[in-house]
């Protein structure tokens, strides 16, 4: 489906669209086989830091999700290999007449992206109730933090994700636990009113 586009527009367009439908129909198939609730504990044990009492899947999948982060940060910037999938992704046709196999990187980033995708579902899985269409949640939130950090630069993505982590934690502390998710609205929203490039984005020129 995505290789029949015409133009990059398109191909941008449909591979969004041929990738959510494809998520629905893995949704409906998950819940077929399996039921629509999974529920997991593991190292549940709380532990107090700083007269907080915080439980140990959180903090292993915090420690976790900061190494994946770094490591991810080095090898996009110091290797040959995340040179080329950065080189990929702002623009495929100069990259592929500078010799770098165009198929073959972004094959490579979307098999990444899956990996580290699956890492982050396993670490939440220990500590949160999961439902079939989960994901989309998830989905949405990933997008915010991309967006807010600047497409294309991982210190962007992660200065936005402790942000939206920060807001929702003291909404849902001081506030109401229903309404992080419109808070994480309302700060991704200032963040286009006043850099619609995002924190890290460059302005187009």
């Amino acid at each position: 489906l995505v290789r029949r586009a015409k133009d990059t527009a398109k191909l941008e367009v449909d591979s969004i669209l041929a990738t959510f439908g494809m998520s629905f129909v893995l949704v409906g198939l998950m819940v077929s086989v399996h039921g629509e609730y999974f529920t997991y504990s593991y190292l549940a044990e709380p532990f107090s830091i700083l007269g907080t009492t915080v439980a140990l899947n959180r903090l292993v999948a915090f420690l976790v999700a900061l190494l994946v982060a770094a490591a991810l940060y080095i090898w996009l910037n110091r290797t040959e290999g995340g040179t080329a999938v950065r080189a990929v992704s702002v623009n495929p046709e100069a990259a592929g007449l500078v010799g770098i196999n165009v198929e073959r990187v972004s094959a490579f980033a979307f098999a990444l992206g899956g990996a580290v995708t699956a890492v982050g579902g396993t670490l939440i899985s220990t500590f949160i109730t999961l439902d079939a269409s989960i994901g989309v949640l998830f989905t949405m939130k990933a997008l915010i933090i991309v967006i807010m950090g600047g497409v294309g630069d991982i210190r962007g993505a992660i200065i936005a994700a402790a942000i939206i982590g920060l807001v929702e934690t003291a909404v849902a502390t001081l506030i109401d636990p229903g309404l992080t998710l419109a808070a994480a609205y309302v700060i991704f929203l200032l963040v286009l009113l006043f850099r619609p490039q995002g924190l890290f984005g460059r302005r187009s020129t």
